[in-house]
C-alpha cells in the first residue's frame, strides 16, 4: 500500500499509547471529512489521550507521530504568566 500523504500534518488523539521503539499505539485522526485510525509510532512513549501531530506516513495505515500542543489553544497556557 502506498504512503498516505493526506494524513501528514493532521492532528489526532492516541487511543492506545505508543511505546517508543518497543512498539506502536493507535491514533484517531480527523481526515477526509471523518475520522480514521492508524497504527502510531513515536520516538518516545506517549500516553493514551495525548494529542499528536502526524509527521510521516509509513504506508499500510501506519504513521509516525510526535506530541503536539496547539500554540493557538488558549487553555494550553496563559501568556500573561511569562515573567
Amino acid at each position: 500500500m502506498a504512503r498516505d500523504e493526506a494524513v501528514i500534518g493532521c492532528t489526532g488523539v492516541l487511543l492506545i499509547g505508543t511505546r517508543g521503539a518497543a512498539g506502536p499505539g493507535e491514533v484517531l485522526v480527523r481526515i477526509r471529512g471523518g475520522s480514521e485510525t492508524f497504527l502510531a509510532w513515536s520516538a518516545e512513549p506517549l500516553p493514551v489521550g495525548a494529542t499528536v501531530l502526524v509527521i510521516e506516513s509509513r504506508g499500510h495505515r501506519q504513521v509516525n507521530v510526535m506530541e503536539w500542543v496547539d500554540p493557538l489553544d488558549a487553555s494550553a497556557g496563559d501568556p500573561g504568566d511569562a515573567g
